[in-house]
């Protein structure tokens, strides 16, 4: 199997009337970063503010060198509740997903997550 030589992962909820300090509220947990719509949340190298299109709640798991997707999943999911109606709450209002980032050093061969893990994002 190929070497992953490094992974990312992260939980981002993202909504024009997204309120950071309500999701952290619901999920019991602070963001990593977070932004809201109007507001600047960073400034660009001419000292100009950059303006949040949408609000966004994000939750980064910590960097893996050498890569594992599947502590980095289980580390964000094991931070936040496990009510799944708060989660149908919120995946009714908001757009949600979990970004993985691969970062190989060769050719992919495989990578997996375990059941348990599926189970988890099920």
């Amino acid at each position: 199997m190929a070497i992953i030589s490094k992974t990312v992962a992260c939980l981002r909820i993202i909504g024009d009337d997204l309120i950071p300090a309500d999701i952290s509220a619901k999920l019991g947990c602070e963001p990593t970063r977070e932004m809201i719509k109007g507001m600047p949340f960073s400034w660009n190298a001419n000292g100009k503010p950059r303006i949040a299109k949408s609000g966004m709640w994000r939750l980064e798991a910590t960097e893996r060198e050498l890569g594992d997707l599947d502590s980095q999943v289980s580390e964000i999911l094991d931070l936040l509740t496990s009510d799944l109606n708060v989660w149908q709450s919120l995946s009714g209002k908001f757009r949600m997903d979990i970004f993985c980032g691969v970062f190989m050093e060769a050719s992919m061969e495989g990578i997996g997550l375990t059941a348990d893990t599926m189970l988890a994002l099920g």
